[in-house]
């Protein structure tokens, strides 16, 4: 009996994921408007017209992505979030994940070079909103959550581009440990609500 050498035909569940894989490699390559469907079918061996057809729209997919990225987070973590110093937690991870020699998170690459698009912007605040910003909101108590959540969120993604991609030497250069002191009672005042009314 002959080998059939043909790939074996994917189910409609590995398809769909392999379309996500590609488009979140995609979306943090070039951002929102430099990726095109085309683009996107061809990284994953599919045509367009599937893709279309699997997520009715760019703007599905994308939302998809983001989605999907937030669901794997890196410092909001359950076990980060039930931390007894929760601020010394996430300083101590954000300083960890931004190594100069590291890549940056897809996520943050993907609303990084997604930002400049209005569209892509409305879609991502909306995700960050349901996605990040709640989990973060759900974890503080007291006045002015959601408010210092945000500005939790804005820490980070700061800190992030200032370190990682543009490569502030006083931050690239820095002792992990001094970073870590620093950032952390900017987390602790934020996270414990003392400052606030």
């Amino acid at each position: 009996m002959e080998k059939d050498d043909r790939p074996a035909r994917r189910t409609g569940a590995e398809t769909r994921e392999a379309i996500l894989v590609s488009a979140r490699r995609a979306f943090a390559e070039q951002g929102y408007d430099g990726a095109g469907v085309r683009e996107i079918a061809a990284g994953a061996g599919v045509t367009a017209m599937l893709v279309n057809r699997y997520f009715g729209s760019k703007e599905n997919l994308f939302a998809e992505v983001i989605a999907a990225t937030m669901a794997s987070p890196t410092i909001l973590t359950a076990e980060n979030l039930a931390s007894p110093d929760l601020a010394r937690t996430m300083a101590t991870v954000l300083v960890r994940i931004t190594r100069g020699q590291d890549t940056p998170l897809d996520g943050f690459l993907i609303m990084l070079h997604s930002s400049s698009s209005k569209r892509a912007a409305e879609i991502g605040r909306k995700q960050i909103e349901q996605g990040h910003q709640n989990t973060m909101t759900r974890a503080l108590s007291g006045t002015l959550a959601p408010e210092r959540a945000a500005l939790i969120l804005s820490i980070v993604a700061g800190f992030q581009v200032m370190r990682q991609m543009i490569g502030l030497s006083a931050l690239t250069q820095a002792d992990p440990e001094a970073l870590v002191e620093l950032i952390t009672p900017l987390f602790a005042m934020l996270i414990e609500g003392k400052a606030v009314g």
